[in-house]
């Protein structure tokens, strides 16, 4: 029968006794009551602590244990963990208790913060103690033991153990998942660049060293390793070792994931490649060799002419045109609806902007075409954005584009109009934005030629798209040379110019530039434009901006205190860094500046879009703040992080900030609504049908105000974005941070000051589409599966037409002698059973309206290019039986099919030609006559 204890006195004592087996007992049943009598056990820990101490005492690691035990239920974390360390193997760390959990945590945040000081500091390596990392290979030991391989490899990660990290990975049971695992948690919670590189040339190793190479990850590794050349030596490989589809489906990757200047370096090492690989003569001994080995130069060449063009663009950009051009489905009646409904310029320049929107891509400019009286009254910078608003609609149209907007171009002749001149330029700068190696000449003698301030400007932006990120010091020099002209117009596109150029090149000398100026000049617009350029210059550098960080935010202006809130979003986006996130909301509610403040909610979207489930808590409160500058930057926050995903909390957010009293927050609601449901249906996203006819109502209200009519209008053109087919997103398929998106969605921002800078939002517009190529790099007709009900991922239903409403006949009085007549009759009827057949019909009409909608079949066959929205992707398969897929079509872009028949002939999909849809009577022309003789009579 157990005897219950109510005191530890009596053990305590035999603490005192000279004899070790007496004390050994004591510590024994300590051990086991610690518990329950620690506070007891307290007054005597010295005692406890002179055994552990004394090292002549056998048991003095028993000792160690019980003095951690007590100083862990005294809150005394530190000296709980040194007594644990000295407990050696006796500390077990496969007990699950409270205890055990607690001290490896603060024994692995201990190990983790020297181990990151060591990282940091090679030169300076502090001693760590043997005991601790013994107790962290331990756990190590424990995860792998038990399978838990993910647990292991989030656990070397955050105390740098590359070793274990390895180890992890290769005795895996899945290893592909494991390494895919690795790589996501790399670039979604590694902050230290020094440390994210080290993980993945690791990666690249393991990767190389697998069976059967994943080169397509391989290369992910090596975009955000900036090697090129080994890029390019995977490439020649593929090619040379008959793996020529899977260098096609790299390449195409590659272009997607990659910038300018990184896609230019492994097309300079190809090109090379094929001028140094001809046949050489090699003697008259080996002649008979030189046939054969040309052969193999020549369709070597061939490859890799096809993989250039694929390096180049080319087969992305015209693909993805013939994608959107065949599967447009704009609502020409929404801005039919939208025009008759305007009344003043702001909303007439919002219905330019949301037509450009909604045919982004598609070349199709029927609205404007069929509205030239209407579009002609834009005047000044109006008609600047309107010229402008044909480079978002002809987004990648490059090879007709000097053709495209010949009339609105600055000419040699001295009729010249600035402000439709300037808007062609920065029309040819959206449409090659990001790459611009056909067009950036022509800007730049434009922008040297120019004289004026609309021409300029336009200049200035179209140079800066079409160089994005190229670092050209020659572009560099010109736009610093307009920027310092100390002319407010021209200072402010020069800004943001400098900034795409060099953009996330931290190039000191065009900060410093910058940065000197803006302590010069008195004008605010040119300091706008140098806030954006700072940081964008400063684009994904991580901890290297903390230093221009901290001087922008003490700055005592506030434009380059935002200046220091973008910073922080450009440097640290995707990233979720805490610190950064501390920052941004300390600002968010202390800075005494209403833009500062609204800007620095706004970054909290860009830091946050990878796990964009986090931003509707974080910004919750901020969303009902007395400050509407605040409240504005909280619903544009909602709108960047979850773009795209229908985030169900984001919009609770939202939904009740619809009637805020403030005009200007309804807009910013209205606007960061449209970018959460851009392509989501009512199966998706049940708050959509209510948000279309959310801004149906308030642009066809005459009474509601201007500013939120804007945010409506272009919301409508949002949520239409690229006739239907585009959705918006910040990261790539395969995860990476989308480069152009996040310039274009900062800049986009800025429409608060200017409203041309909203054509910037095409940058963000992804292309919601899977395609399969042949290796000749032609669409081949091939089906596609979705195992889903077409309405689920489908189109929302065209607009109706509101008939015009007849006139109501007034309602005769009826007499009570004939309403009783009319009773007496109605009986003699129901006796006759006539009205039972009325019933009867109408009843049969509602079982076969039934049968009609049960009849929805519960899958639905896309054609090659065929439109996948992302909810759609998992419930995708391939349906052909020829084409075998390189990668999993559930990835959903552009996919690199294999032949099975190669033998066979190939059915291609038609082209169609550019320019949007053509009418009917434009097809039927009649034929000119035969040849004929007139004879006079």
């Amino acid at each position: 029968m157990p005897v219950n204890i109510t005191s530890a006195a009596g053990i305590i004592s035999l603490l005192e006794e000279t004899d070790d087996r007496l004390i050994v007992y004591a510590l024994k049943q300590l051990n086991s009551l610690v518990d329950m009598f620690w506070a007891e056990i307290a007054d005597s820990i010295t005692i406890i602590e002179m055994l552990y101490e004394n090292e002549q005492f056998k048991d003095r690691q028993l000792a160690a244990l019980v003095a951690s035990k007590v100083y862990y239920h005294l809150g005394s974390f530190d000296n709980a963990l040194q007594y644990a360390l000295g407990a050696d193997k006796l500390f077990n760390v496969d007990e699950s208790s409270e205890y055990v959990e607690t001290i490896i945590s603060k024994c692995i945040d201990h190990y983790t913060k020297l181990q990151v000081e060591n990282f940091q500091n090679q030169s300076e390596q502090k001693a760590i103690d043997p005991r601790l990392e013994n107790i962290v290979n331990r756990m190590f030991q424990k995860c792998l033991d038990d399978k838990k391989f993910k647990q292991a490899i989030g656990l070397a990660i955050e105390t740098r153990r590359l070793d274990i990290l390895e180890k992890a990975i290769q005795i895996a049971t899945n290893v592909a998942d494991t390494i895919s695992y690795a790589f996501k948690v790399t670039l979604s919670l590694i902050q230290n660049r020094k440390f994210r590189n080290a993980i993945l040339n690791l990666l690249v190793k393991i990767y190389s060293n697998l069976p059967n190479p994943d080169y397509v990850n391989v290369v992910q590794c090596l975009i955000y390793l900036d090697e090129p050349e080994q890029v390019a030596n995977i490439l020649e490989n593929l090619v040379r070792s008959n793996s020529v589809l899977m260098a096609f489906q790299i390449g195409l990757d590659l272009y997607e994931n990659s910038t300018q200047q990184f896609l230019l370096k492994v097309r300079n090492l190809l090109k090379a490649l094929i001028t140094t690989s001809q046949p050489m003569d090699i003697g008259e001994g080996e002649v008979k060799q030189e046939e054969p080995t040309g052969k193999v130069n020549q369709e070597l060449k061939g490859h890799i002419d096809k993989l250039l063009t694929i390096l180049n663009g080319e087969i992305t950009i015209n693909t993805n045109m013939q994608f959107l051009i065949k599967n447009n489905h704009s609502d020409l009646l929404i801005l039919k609806t939208i025009k008759d409904a305007v009344r003043n310029s702001i909303c007439h320049t919002a219905t330019v902007i949301c037509n450009s929107l909604m045919h982004c891509g598609t070349t199709s400019d029927q609205f404007l075409r069929d509205n030239l009286e209407w579009l002609a009254r834009a005047t000044n910078w109006a008609k600047f954005t309107a010229t402008s608003s044909l480079g978002v609609i002809h987004k990648g149209h490059e090879k007709e584009a000097l053709n495209l907007m010949s009339a609105y171009l600055p000419k040699d002749t001295g009729n010249s109009f600035p402000y439709s001149d300037g808007g062609g330029l920065y029309a040819l700068g959206l449409i090659h934005a990001n790459h611009g190696d056909s067009i950036v000449e022509y800007l730049f003698t434009q922008l040297k030629a120019a004289s004026t301030e609309p021409v300029k400007h336009g200049a200035c932006l179209g140079i800066g798209l079409a160089a994005m990120g190229t670092s050209r010091s020659d572009i560099y020099e010109e736009l610093k040379a307009n920027l310092v002209k100390d002319n407010a117009i021209i200072g402010e596109a020069a800004g943001i110019a400098i900034g795409l150029v060099m953009l996330g090149s931290n190039s000191t000398i065009a900060i410093q530039d910058m940065l000197g100026y803006a302590q010069e000049t008195q004008h605010e617009k040119i300091l706008r434009g140098i806030a954006i350029g700072i940081s964008l210059c400063m684009y994904g550098r991580l901890e290297e901006a903390n230093t221009l960080i901290e001087t922008l935010v003490q700055d005592k202006d506030p434009i380059l205190r935002r200046s220091g809130m973008y910073t922080i979003a450009m440097a640290y986006c995707g990233t979720g860094n805490s610190e950064a996130i501390r920052r941004l909301l300390h600002v968010a509610v202390s800075d005494v500046n209403d833009d500062v403040r609204r800007a620095a909610v706004e970054a909290l979207g860009f830091l946050l879009f990878r796990t964009p489930e986090q931003c509707p808590s974080m910004v919750s409160l901020l969303a009902e703040s007395y400050n509407p500058h605040v409240r504005y930057g909280a619903a544009m926050a909602l709108g960047i992080a979850c773009a795209g995903t229908g985030n169900k909390e984001a919009l609770a957010v939202l939904e009740p900030m619809l009637n805020d009293a403030v005009n200007y927050v309804r807009q910013g609601v209205l606007i960061a609504m449209s970018l959460i449901c851009i392509q989501h249906t009512e199966s998706t996203c049940p708050k959509v049908k209510m948000l279309r006819e959310t801004l149906l109502k308030i642009v066809t209200d005459k009474h509601d105000d201007v500013i939120a009519k804007f945010g409506a209008i272009l919301a409508q053109g949002i949520l239409d974005a690229g006739g239907r087919n585009m959705s918006v997103s910040l990261q790539t398929r395969n995860g990476q941070t989308d480069m152009s998106a996040v310039v274009g969605l900062l800049v986009f921002t800025q429409f608060w000051y200017w409203f041309p800078l909203a054509h910037f939002l095409s940058l963000a517009f992804q292309p919601t589409s899977l395609i399969g190529l042949n290796q000749d790099l032609k669409m081949p007709r091939i089906e596609f599966l979705s195992n889903a009900q077409p309405s689920v991922f489908g189109y929302p239903a065209p607009m109706e037409e509101k008939k015009a409403d007849k006139k109501e006949k007034v309602e005769k009085a009826v007499l009570s002698t004939t309403s009783k007549k009319h009773r007496r009759d109605l009986d003699k009827k129901v006796d006759k059973g006539e009205e039972k057949m009325e019933v009867d019909e109408k009843a049969k009409v509602d079982e076969t309206e039934k049968k009609e909608k049960e009849k929805e079949p519960d899958f639905e066959i896309l054609q090659n290019p065929a439109r996948v929205i992302k909810p759609q992707l998992r419930v995708i398969s391939s349906k052909s039986t020829r084409y075998q897929p390189l990668k999993d079509v559930s990835n959903g872009g552009f996919i690199i099919l294999r032949d099975t028949q190669s033998d066979q002939p190939e059915n291609l999909v038609e082209l169609v030609k550019a320019g949007g849809p053509v009418k009917e009577e434009e097809h039927t022309e009649p034929e000119p006559p035969e040849p004929f003789e007139w004879i006079e009579d």
